[in-house]
């Protein structure tokens, strides 16, 4: 480094309104990313929600995030000790405005998440709900028998 430095100046700085709006929606973007993670899958977006996967001696206690969708839409896939949550929601809005014009709205939503379960649990016995958007899922926990066999020495 070179001593006095010399710094260039160009004259003041421009303020561009619209660079400041596109940050701004950058920095949105990432926001709503990091809240609720999208992947591409199957050409289209796909939310990958949270979840939480608790132990509780015989059962485990999932639950995940699934807003605004309906039991209908949701689901739920157990394969070995994968658990596989999926749902859609298709909505629609038409609206009658001047002269004649229609639009029509719609939104598709859709939730994919696949999960490694940290035990062997069975499907008899589990059950699911869905209230206020939160999904929970129990899973009874298999029991393994444990026979102790003795062996006699000859």
């Amino acid at each position: 480094m070179r001593w006095p430095m010399r710094r260039s100046f160009s004259g003041p700085a421009r303020w561009d309104p619209f660079e400041e709006i596109r940050r701004t929606q950058e920095r949105l973007n990432q926001l709503f990313e990091d809240f609720m993670p999208m992947e591409e899958w199957g050409g289209g977006k796909v939310y990958t929600p949270a979840i939480d996967i608790k132990d509780e001696d015989d059962k485990l206690v999932v639950t995940t995030d699934l807003p605004g969708i309906n039991k209908e839409d949701v689901q739920i896939n157990l394969k070995e000790d994968m658990l596989e949550i999926s749902a859609k929601t298709r909505k629609e809005k038409e609206t009658e405005e001047e002269e004649g014009y229609l639009r029509r709205e719609r939104a598709y939503t859709q939730f994919y998440r696949a999960v490694r379960l940290p035990a062997s649990v069975k499907e008899e016995g589990s059950t699911a709900k869905i209230e206020n958007g939160v999904l929970t899922i129990t899973l009874p926990k298999m029991q393994m028998e444990e026979s102790t066999k003795k062996i006699a020495i000859e």
